[in-house]
């Protein structure tokens, strides 16, 4: 199956220190999102970054711009690990394992603060990532299911709202102290994911679709 292409989100290409500046500004936001939640000042963010108020507002015009675009930079780091173990990784059962752990680094617990937050949830740029990440990790699940090493009674949304609750607590509680636990409790949740199933869940597979719902 080919894959989506990587989302593009700006027209025009911009300087190389401008893509620097930004770059900066989304990893310091995405850092501080992660340990003190969605409301950090956008000036501590500017400290970090290393940049100027000016450069923050110049890049991301109000706070709902900077949380989307830190959203969807996520969202494109666990589809390209999503895409790395496909290609890398012969065994559809750890393929998926891999991306599993590796979406736990990227700390996706921070993104249901985040999603709940104001900004326009229909946009397109969001859409997009969302789109892209959801396809490659149906074609992971879809691989390993095929191979008879995957339950059938499990949906995207299993996986990744299993992955988000148990990868750390929500953004600004302590998270960081968890890490020590954070890959063998996701390992104990992949063992349970493996075929044949040894229990039936109740209700049915939980789709992506079903969880914005929620």
């Amino acid at each position: 199956m080919q894959t989506a292409s990587p989302v593009q989100r700006r027209a025009a290409r911009p300087r190389a220190d401008a893509l620097r500046n930004r770059e900066r500004i989304v990893t310091a936001a995405r850092e501080m999102f992660v340990e003190f939640g969605p409301d950090v000042p956008l000036d501590e963010i500017a400290r970090r970054a290393g940049v100027g108020n000016a450069t923050v507002y110049r890049n991301f015009p109000d706070r709902d711009a900077l949380v989307r675009e830190v959203v969807c930079s996520v969202m494109d780091r666990m589809s390209e690990e999503a895409e790395r173990a496909l290609a890398e990784t012969g065994d559809a059962f750890e393929a998926l394992s891999r991306f599993v752990h590796a979406a736990a680094d990227e700390r996706i617990s921070a993104l249901c603060p985040m999603v709940a937050s104001t900004f326009d949830k229909c946009h397109p740029d969001l859409e997009a990532a969302r789109r892209r990440c959801e396809q490659l990790v149906q074609e992971l699940m879809d691989r390993a299911m095929a191979a008879g090493q995957l339950r059938t009674d499990v949906g995207v949304g299993d996986l990744m709202v299993a992955a988000a609750q148990l990868s750390r607590p929500p953004a600004g509680t302590g998270c960081l102290s968890a890490d020590r636990f954070v890959h063998r409790h996701l390992q104990l949740f992949l063992d349970g994911l493996r075929a044949p199933a040894r229990s039936a869940l109740p209700g049915s597979a939980v789709t992506m679709e079903d969880l914005r719902q929620s």
